[in-house]
């Protein structure tokens, strides 16, 4: 199957047009009118490659050859097209356009019957919703209608309203939800969004797993009190001890081994004055493991900092998990698949990587055998206007995608 490192280009660059904010990166939010724009460019595209298409009651879009039925078994591949505010242009786009080529190589070629169903998954970055992974939760049946009624984006719309224009129908849901028996299994091909491939000029690697998630609201109240009169042994300082904290939070990956890191982005402080000491700090933490004993033991580790701050300086504390997702170890028959394919092309021995960044495939690699595929992305830059990977690179992981998905095993 022919394809095409031009075209793939074109496509990049057509989507990247669709934004709220020309000339300052992609900004899509899911449902805007760019992100319809871009799901409308797919659709046609699709429609031209000889697929038929519909859109699920969680929002996906689905597109594979007219001469094959919904019914028959195949491969899925794809990823989103939302995106971050001022994010960049191959962030999801490239799995979505990755799938979309295959289609259309698979058309040119004669092969009508293909295999293959592309999706694009609905709000996987949530910074629409304040949740990510919306559309393949809701398909895959982790989130059912009330949580999706439950979020809302920043008109105050919840997923249902906004997404009524859309195909997105509450009503549906339950009978419209994934059926893994159908599926031989998913390849969501995607940029790695870390330097390491590009630092070690790797093109293409096999992703093995997909790193777990606990983050954390954290509040730490002291006593706000005169900056100038009262002595530092007398003082119960909240930004004093979240900063002791935030110190160790940036060590604790260190005690959990490879891959493991955490961060502080978020904080807030009470009163917020120059010359008040502090009576409340307002934090998050984000961990993330390729294990679920290296969360579990971070979880005890953050609680103990926490904790022994707030005794050393008098405070009142709280660690409030706010989500949990666990690792995710992917599908080792299909990765098995992927190597030999990758032989065959010339792309062995496959370099292998672990996924810090979450994804659709962690949503649906529970329930049907998962693998992705990285590739490079320049000096590890990502939700930036600045994100960039080859066109090549994207292209070898397409022909790759191609092979792997032109039979569907028994």
């Amino acid at each position: 199957m022919p394809v095409r490192a031009d075209r793939i280009a074109a496509d990049i660059e057509t989507i990247g047009r669709f934004t709220h904010t020309p000339g300052a990166g992609s900004d899509r939010p899911t449902f805007s009118p760019a992100w319809r724009q871009a799901r409308d460019f797919f659709v046609a595209e699709a429609e031209r490659a000889g697929c038929q298409w519909r859109v699920d009651a969680a929002g996906n879009v689905h597109a594979r050859p007219r001469a094959v039925d919904w019914s028959q078994r195949v491969w899925l591949s794809g990823s989103h097209l939302d995106s971050v505010p001022h994010g960049g242009d191959f962030d999801g786009v490239v799995g979505v356009v990755a799938a979309l080529e295959v289609l259309r190589a698979a058309h040119e070629d004669g092969r009508h019957d293909l295999p293959l169903e592309a999706i694009v998954f609905a709000e996987e970055e949530g910074t629409t919703f304040g949740l990510g992974m919306l559309g393949s939760r809701g398909w895959a049946g982790t989130l059912d209608t009330a949580a999706l009624a439950a979020v809302r984006n920043r008109d105050g719309r919840n997923y249902w309203e906004a997404g009524a224009d859309h195909g997105a129908a509450a009503d549906r849901l339950a009978a419209e939800r994934l059926r893994p028996a159908d599926y031989a299994g998913l390849i969501e091909v995607h940029i790695e969004q870390g330097p390491a491939m590009w630092k070690h000029d790797r093109r293409v690697a096999l992703v093995t797993a997909i790193a777990g998630r606990r983050q954390y609201a954290v509040s730490l109240r002291g006593v706000a009190n005169h900056a100038g009169s009262t002595g530092m042994n007398d003082r119960h300082d909240a930004l004093a001890g979240a900063a002791e904290v935030i110190s160790a939070v940036e060590c604790l990956p260190d005690l959990l081994g490879d891959h493991a890191v955490a961060t502080v982005g978020r904080i807030a402080v009470e009163p917020n004055a120059v010359n008040v000491i502090p009576s409340r700090a307002e934090f998050t933490i984000d961990l993330r493991a390729p294990d679920d004993h290296s969360l579990e033991l971070g979880d005890e580790r953050l609680k103990a900092l926490v904790a022994a701050a707030a005794l050393r300086r008098g405070l009142e504390h709280e660690v409030r998990r706010t989500e949990s997702l666990p690792a995710v170890r992917l599908d080792e028959r299909v990765a098995d698949r992927v190597r030999a394919a990758a032989g065959g092309l010339g792309l062995a021995p496959l370099p292998e990587a672990v996924s810090g960044a979450l994804h659709d495939a962690a949503i649906l690699a529970p329930l049907m055998p998962t693998v992705m595929l990285f590739v490079a992305s320049r000096d590890g830059i990502s939700h930036n206007p600045a994100e960039f990977s080859r066109i090549d690179d994207i292209a070898a992981a397409t022909r790759l995608l191609a092979a792997v998905v032109e039979s569907v095993p028994a």
